[in-house]
């Protein structure tokens, strides 16, 4: 459906050229999405390809090879020699470097970047007979030891940012890790767990529903959807926390190719229809230049290894 309905959006949105010119691509591209199918990271690729495809003149294959939390598909792409080779990256590329000795590659040396697609922050979130009425409440309360916090699991983001809380805030909030939101939500609204810290995309409709209250959110401002709930960073500029999917090409697309498809990415995601499919999923555009891509992922990574040492976060 995603596939059909970003084709249909193509033709009207850009004048698609008799034949492209370049030498590069010469044969279909494959995009590895290093995860399992479902998801807005996902989604957003491939809306994307469908549009980027008949601009370049070869379509862009969208290819998930999930496992071992993102190293396989990563690590296939990172290695690889094919000139043809994309990847959608994640959050959990900043993240594995501390936790995995064996990655058995580099980002910054066996991967370009190519270019931002999307950022979305998380959600603190309560069941609505939760005590925890607001964001002071929840540090007060969490000072006193009295509250648990849901994550997706050990190592997500959501962990080390909760443990980032504690960290900067004093806060004790006990870590639950879960398998993933969808098995969270239903011991959040049942009050299981204290709190849960939750992807947006996945906890803002049951907050819309009345199922969740939503406590703060880790975005740099205040959310249309959701009207008066506080923006983390009140309490500290490094609580701007995002999940986020970035496209990247292997080492040996040449560098005339990364500067193509950056710009026909950009171009893209300035498109009203990428726009609103992208706001379905809860996420929010955010285009970058490969050097602020590649940047991002530099501090993103110290900032997150440094959670993981200073907490002593090991997988189990």
């Amino acid at each position: 459906m995603l596939g059909l309905l970003a084709a249909s959006a193509a033709p009207s949105l850009w004048p698609v050229p008799a034949r492209a010119q370049e030498a590069w691509p010469t044969r279909p591209l494959t995009v590895i999405v290093p995860f399992a199918p479902g998801g807005a990271g996902n989604g957003s690729v491939r809306i994307l390809a469908e549009l980027i495809g008949p601009r370049i003149g070869q379509p862009l294959v969208v290819d998930n090879r999930p496992g071992a939390g993102g190293i396989t598909g990563t690590a296939m792409v990172a290695s690889s020699n094919d000139d043809h080779m994309l990847l959608m990256g994640s959050t959990t590329m900043t993240i594995l470097p501390a936790l995995r000795s064996d990655l058995g590659y580099d980002v910054q040396r066996d991967l370009q970047p190519v270019g931002m697609i999307s950022t979305q922050p998380l959600v603190l979130a309560v069941g609505a007979g939760s005590p925890v009425r607001s964001l002071d409440d929840l540090v007060a309360r969490g000072r006193a030891g009295e509250l648990s916090a849901g994550n997706s699991g050990v190592g997500t983001l959501s962990h080390l940012a909760t443990e980032l809380l504690n960290r900067k805030l004093g806060t004790r909030l006990l870590p639950v890790p879960y398998k993933g939101d969808s098995v969270l939500i239903p011991d959040v609204a049942a009050g299981t767990v204290s709190v849960g810290v939750m992807n947006l995309p996945v906890a803002l409709p049951l907050v819309q529903a009345g199922r969740l209250r939503a406590v703060a959110v880790t975005s740099a401002q205040p959310l249309a959807g959701l009207p008066g709930v506080p923006v983390l960073r009140s309490l500290g500029q490094e609580f701007v926390i995002s999940g986020w999917a970035a496209l990247f090409a292997g080492r040996k697309v040449p560098a005339a190719g990364v500067a193509r498809l950056e710009k026909l990415l950009r171009e893209a995601m300035d498109t009203p229809a990428v726009r609103e499919r992208f706001a379905s999923f809860g996420v929010t555009p955010s285009a970058s230049t490969p050097s602020q891509l590649r940047e991002y992922v530099r501090n993103e990574t110290a900032r997150w290894g440094d959670v993981v040492r200073s907490r002593g976060i090991k997988l189990e």
